[in-house]
C-alpha cells in the first residue's frame, strides 16, 4: 500500500506545479495589466517596478493554490482511470476510497500551509502594496509653470542630488513654449546664490516628462560663491542652455501611511479591531439610551436643581423647560428639544449602524481566511471521483469541471461577502456557504466511488451529458408518475 500511496502522490505533483506556475502566470499577468497605467509614464526605475511585482504575486497565490489543487486531482485520477490503474487497483482488493486517505491528508496539510500564508503573509504583503501604490499615486510628471508667479521647481535626477530653482516669467505662452522676462533662482545651497535673468527663452520636456530643458537668450548670471567670502561673479550670455532634469519626479516614501484595511490585517488584527467596533458601538447606544431618557424627561416637566433632576411639582401641568445655562429662566421650547434630540440621536445612530458594519466586515475577512484554507481539502474531495467517473473526457473535462466548480465557489464566496458586508447575512454563513454547498456533494460522491469505477469504454462526454440530462428529467419524471397513479 505504501507504493500505492507514493505513486498517487507523484502522480499528482507534476498537474499540480504545471497547473499552479500556469494559473498563477496568466492571473499575475492580468493584474500587471490592470496596474499598468498606474507605473508607466511616471520614471521609476526598475527596481520599484520589481518591488511591485514581487509584492502583487503573493495575492495572486493565495487564489491560484486552490485552484491548482482541484485541477491536479482531476487531471490525476482522470489519467489513471483512463489507463484503467484505479480499475486494476479495484481488482487488487484496494479500495478507491482508501486511495483519497492520504490526498486528504495532503489536503489538511495544503490548508493549514494556506491558512498561514493568509493570516501572516499576505496581510503584510497587502499592506506594503498599497502603500507603494500610494506613494506612486501622488509621484505625477505632470509640470505645469505659471506666468508673473514665483513657480518652485523641486528637482532630482535618478543617482543626484535633490535641487530647488525658483522660477519666474511676465509671459509664458503654452502654445510656442515660449517664455519673456525669466528669473531662475536656484536655492538649493543657502551659502551660494545664483540667479539667471533672460529676456526671452524656449522651454520644451523630454519623451516622459520628467525633465525640462530650457533656451535662455541675451541674458546675465549673478552668482556669490561659497568658497570666496565677499565673492560676487557677473556673466553676460547670448545663449544659455538651462537643463533642470527630474521635475516633479519624486518619489515621497510613506505617505501612504500606517492604517490598514481588512485585507491587511492577521486573524488576531482583525478580531481585536472587531471587538474595538462593537465597545464603541454599545458607546453610541448607550447615549442613544440617555437622549431618548432625556427627552421623555423634559417632556414630562421634569427640571434641573442642584445636580439631578427632580420629578415635576404637582401643580406644574405639562410645563417644560430647558437647562437655565441654555436658555435662561424662560420655559423650554418644545420644538427646540425635539430638534436637538433628534439630530443628536440620528448622529449617533449612523455612527453606531457604521461601527456594526465594520465589525461584521472584520469577522468576514476572519471566516474568508478559514474557508479558503478548507476549500483546498473540499477540492480532493469533489475532484477525485468525479474524474473517475468521467476519465475519458481528457483536458476538456478538467477544465470545463474546474470552470464550473470555481464558478460556484467563487460567485457564492463574492456574493456571500457582499451581503455580509451589508449586514444581510452572518459572516460565518456567508464565507462558508461555498464549502456547505460544495462538501456535501464531494462526500456524496466519494460514498458512491467503489461502485463507479469506470473504464476507457465508458466515462467520455457522452455520458457526462446523459448524466447531466438524467438529473436534470429525474425531478420532472417523477412529477409525470404521480400525475399518472
Amino acid at each position: 500500500m505504501a507504493i500505492l500511496i507514493r505513486y498517487l502522490i507523484r502522480s499528482h505533483i507534476g498537474p499540480f506545479l504545471f497547473s499552479f506556475t500556469l494559473i498563477t502566470g496568466l492571473l499575475f499577468l492580468n493584474t500587471i495589466a490592470q496596474r499598468l497605467d498606474q507605473l508607466v509614464g511616471k520614471g521609476l526605475p526598475w527596481t520599484l517596478l520589481a518591488q511591485f511585482a514581487l509584492l502583487a504575486l503573493p495575492h495572486t497565490i493565495a487564489l491560484t493554490l486552490p485552484m491548482s489543487v482541484l485541477v491536479a486531482v482531476l487531471f490525476a485520477f482522470s489519467d489513471l482511470t483512463a489507463e484503467n490503474e484505479i480499475t486494476a487497483m479495484t481488482g487488487g482488493g484496494v479500495n478507491p476510497v482508501r486511495l483519497l486517505l492520504p490526498l486528504i491528508g495532503i489536503g489538511v496539510i495544503l490548508a493549514g500551509a494556506m491558512f498561514l500564508f493568509n493570516d501572516r503573509v499576505l496581510p503584510e504583503t497587502n499592506h506594503a502594496l498599497r502603500k507603494l501604490l500610494v506613494d506612486v499615486n501622488l509621484k505625477s510628471p505632470t509640470f505645469q509653470l505659471r506666468e508673473q508667479v514665483l513657480n518652485e521647481v523641486i528637482a532630482e535626477e535618478e543617482g543626484g542630488p535633490r535641487r530647488t530653482y525658483f522660477l519666474s516669467a511676465v509671459r509664458i505662452d503654452p502654445v510656442t513654449s515660449t517664455l519673456e522676462d525669466i528669473i531662475i533662482s536656484d536655492a538649493s545651497d543657502p551659502q551660494a546664490r545664483r540667479t539667471t535673468y533672460a529676456d526671452r527663452g524656449t522651454m520644451a520636456f523630454s519623451q516622459d516628462q520628467t525633465n525640462l530643458f530650457l533656451t535662455l537668450n541675451d541674458g546675465v548670471v549673478l552668482e556669490v560663491p561659497s568658497n570666496r567670502e565677499g565673492g560676487f561673479q557677473r556673466a553676460e550670455f547670448v545663449e544659455q542652455f538651462f537643463p533642470i532634469r527630474g521635475i516633479s519626479n519624486l518619489l515621497e516614501r510613506g505617505a501612504g501611511g500606517d492604517r490598514r484595511g481588512d485585507r491587511e490585517m492577521s486573524t488576531d488584527q482583525l478580531a481585536y479591531s472587531a471587538s474595538e467596533a462593537e465597545a464603541e458601538r454599545l458607546e453610541y447606544l448607550e447615549d442613544m439610551k440617555e437622549e431618548a431618557l432625556y427627552a421623555v424627561r423634559k417632556a414630562l416637566g421634569w427640571h434641573f436643581q442642584g445636580d439631578g433632576l427632580v420629578p415635576p411639582d404637582p401643580s406644574f401641568a405639562g410645563g417644560r423647560e430647558l437647562l437655565e445655562e441654555e436658555y435662561g429662566s424662560g420655559p423650554a421650547p418644545p420644538d427646540e428639544i425635539t430638534r436637538s434630540v433628534f439630530l443628536t440621536t440620528r448622529t449617533n445612530a449612523q455612527q453606531a449602524e457604521f461601527l456594526r458594519l465594520s465589525a461584521i466586515e472584520k469577522r468576514v475577512e476572519i471566516h474568508k481566511k478559514y474557508a479558503i484554507a478548507f476549500a483546498c481539502i473540499v477540492f480532493v474531495l469533489i475532484g477525485a471521483p468525479l474524474a473517475v467517473r468521467f476519465p475519458r473526457g481528457g483536458v476538456g473535462m478538467v477544465i470545463t469541471a474546474s470552470v464550473v466548480i470555481f464558478s460556484i465557489f467563487w460567485a457564492s464566496l463574492i456574493g456571500g461577502e457582499a451581503l455580509a458586508d451589508d449586514g444581510y447575512v452572518s459572516p460565518a454563513l456567508a464565507m462558508w456557504l461555498p464549502n456547505l454547498i460544495l462538501l456535501p456533494i464531494g462526500i456524496l460522491m466519494v460514498r458512491r466511488l467503489s461502485t463507479q469505477v469506470a473504464t476507457a469504454r465508458g466515462g467520455g462526454w457522452d455520458d457526462l451529458i446523459f448524466t447531466l440530462v438524467s438529473g436534470i428529467k429525474k425531478p420532472f419524471l417523477r412529477f409525470a408518475e404521480r400525475d399518472r397513479a
